[in-house]
């Protein structure tokens, strides 16, 4: 159960958000309902996922996949419903994205996808574990500073986003169950 109301004042303000939402993701999110009991908060941070979801220096594939790999350290189950199901947007096969729990044991993934998930999940460690031979073998896959700045400010905006959605206790809101398998190629 939700530690924060998911019942926000409807102010005009909160309206115009969720119309946007809704329009944007079929669905007020829950973790918008939580924020929408601080007019400021709320506002800041819609305009600051706007401009996050401009970024396209790395591929999405590769930031959905770190995306995935911290909410799932943080533990984030929101964050987990939701990621599967705008990774599956993005043409992220639905095995691929489950198997992000148990990724070094599976055969699914490509070498950079895996040195993404590692550096998602040594960013997410406390203290933080990347380490210069992490940033150097992701330099040899290709990263440039330009895409070493996003993919590492893309896993600090999941951090953000899983810690605030695991504290206020939001849980999946059905998200995943949108999926539909693609056939594999």
């Amino acid at each position: 159960m939700a530690r924060i109301s998911l019942n926000p004042p409807r102010t005009l303000t909160y309206r115009i958000g969720e119309w946007f939402v809704r329009r944007r993701y079929g669905a007020m999110l829950d973790s918008g309902r939580a924020v929408g009991h601080h007019r400021g908060v709320s506002l800041a941070y819609g305009m600051f996922e706007m401009q996050v979801a401009r970024w396209n220096t790395v591929e999405h594939r590769l930031k959905d996949l770190a995306v995935m790999a911290a909410a799932v350290k943080v533990g984030c189950s929101w964050c987990v419903d939701f990621g599967t199901w705008d990774s599956h947007l993005h043409g992220v096969p639905l095995t691929k994205v489950e198997a992000v729990p148990h990724w070094r044991d599976s055969d699914l993934f490509e070498p950079d996808e895996r040195l993404v998930m590692e550096y998602a999940e040594a960013m997410t460690e406390d203290p933080p574990g990347v380490t210069d031979e992490l940033v150097g073998a992701l330099r040899r896959h290709g990263f440039d500073d330009e895409m070493l700045v996003e993919l590492t400010m893309i896993v600090a905006v999941e951090n953000l986003r899983s810690r605030f959605n695991a504290a206020a206790g939001l849980v999946g809101q059905g998200f995943k169950d949108r999926c539909t398998p693609r056939p594999t190629p």
